[in-house]
């Protein structure tokens, strides 16, 4: 969490940022995050205490740097892509890419911080598709969220009607 300070292995001091730049939505279930990088441009050391799922709004190469000194890892990511991720060790972000980079971090709260207990996440607890201009029926929570603005919803299920694009996570783990 921000202000947290940790030690890299040659014993320098670290005070962590948070997972992102600005909290667009947050309620006990999930906080979600805008996170936007310019060419070169790094998202400070962080740690995630939640698992969390990435949603790429506008895509880049980037590198992730793991201040124990693991190897880098490299992705590149596309608008309307998604990764989930657990819950990972201090790392920090940097777009290496030639274009901006800018992403919406759902933090998954009711499985980190609020959680009464571990729970077992299969890969179909969490799932992500996008949609445009669609009328669904939800089965079970989702959180909706906007390509384009700012928006952000949390639904319990049933109807809803979604103009322009949306990223639509379905929280399945809820519904067990």
């Amino acid at each position: 969490m921000r202000g947290d300070v940790v030690f890299s292995p040659s014993g320098e001091e670290i005070v962590l940022v948070d997972v992102g730049q600005r909290v667009l939505h947050d309620d006990p279930v999930v906080r979600v995050w805008e996170v936007t990088l310019e060419p070169g441009e790094t998202h400070p050391w962080h740690l995630h205490h939640n698992p969390y799922v990435v949603l790429s709004i506008d895509g880049s190469d980037g590198r992730m740097d793991w201040l124990d000194g693991s190897e880098p890892r490299f992705i590149s990511e596309h608008r309307g892509a998604s990764v989930y991720r657990p819950v990972s060790p201090v790392h920090r972000l940097t777009n290496i890419g030639t274009t901006s980079y800018r992403n919406r971090l759902v933090e998954l709260k009711d499985l980190g911080e609020n959680a009464p207990e571990p729970l077992d996440v299969r890969p179909d607890d969490v799932t992500v598709r996008t949609v445009a201009d669609a009328a669904l029926d939800l089965e079970g929570p989702h959180v909706l969220v906007a390509l384009d603005g700012e928006d952000v919803r949390p639904h319990p299920g049933g109807p809803c009607r979604l103009d322009g694009e949306w990223f639509v996570v379905e929280l399945a783990y809820l519904s067990r």
